[in-house]
């Protein structure tokens, strides 16, 4: 009895201290989500207050109106989605080096690695470079072919798809569906979890772009989000009210696929290649 007595008041005294450690981590994004629709006399009231007196959207308004985010809100989804199309490449690769037997496999598969070692802060003179001569700089598809695929995706699809048996791949050989036609319907949909992984890296990946499209991007109209948030801290550093608005807009949408994707991955996570 006191053996259990002492488990329930580790479990307690565990929980409480979860509970106000997880009040502390999301009292900041309420305070940011909260404040974007207060006016900007209420946000820097003192004594503060958590709930808005008056709701009012106008700094989201503003948010569109005044720094164009309707432009940079269209550049980033753009990036998001060469993004996503990155991570369809990197399926492809990984699904290459988990089944396919090749002259030097193994030490392109190292070589791939070994860029993962590589800073991309390092790598980014080089490859500005290398588009200036291709003339693809301050054009979108220059700030989006550096990061199309990365070593980082083809090393998690390569070893999730090492655990796929080979006899499943060699019955729909026998059944004459094609390598491709095989990659889509069979390893693919096996790869549900590790793609659930891999979306929301892309996504996040994409949506917070700021160093290389401010790098690439000479004109304000291939700027994304994160390049607008910037210009708003330093255009209207004073307006608290209207800088919530942009920092709630940028971390909403992280936060909502987060969410999607999590329980799939919860969903999925048992899920082995005889699926």
């Amino acid at each position: 009895m006191k053996g259990n007595n002492k488990d329930k008041i580790f479990q307690w005294s565990a929980g409480i201290v979860l509970a106000i450690g997880g009040i502390l981590f999301i009292l900041p994004f309420i305070w940011m989500i909260l404040s974007s629709f207060k006016t900007e006399s209420e946000v820097i009231l003192i004594p503060p207050t958590l709930w808005p007196l008056d709701i009012t959207f106008e700094n989201y308004k503003n948010l569109f109106a005044n720094m164009n985010f309707a432009v940079y809100l269209k550049n980033t989804l753009i990036i998001v989605l060469f993004a996503f199309f990155g991570m369809f490449l990197n399926a492809m690769a990984g699904f290459g080096f988990a089944k396919y037997n090749f002259k030097w496999k193994n030490s392109i598969f190292f070589m791939v690695l070994a860029t993962m070692m590589i800073p991309s802060q390092v790598t980014m003179i080089p490859v500005y470079l290398i588009l200036n001569k291709m003339n693809l700089t301050n054009t979108m598809l220059g700030i989006v072919l550096p990061g199309l695929v990365g070593a980082f995706g083809i090393f998690l699809f390569r070893q999730f798809m090492t655990t796929i048996p080979d006899e499943i791949i060699e019955a729909t050989r026998l059944d004459g569906a094609s390598e491709f036609r095989t990659f889509m319907q069979i390893i693919l949909p096996v790869s549900k979890p590790i793609l659930a992984v891999q979306a929301i890296l892309a996504f996040i990946g994409g949506w917070n772009s700021f160093l290389w499209p401010l790098i690439m991007a000479n004109d304000e109209r291939l700027y994304t989000l994160s390049v607008g948030l910037s210009l708003l801290k330093s255009q209207y550093g004073g307006n608290f009210a209207l800088q919530m608005a942009g920092a709630t807009f940028m971390v909403m949408p992280i936060i909502i696929i987060f969410i999607i994707f999590q329980k799939s991955i919860i969903e999925n996570y048992a899920t082995t290649g005889l699926k």
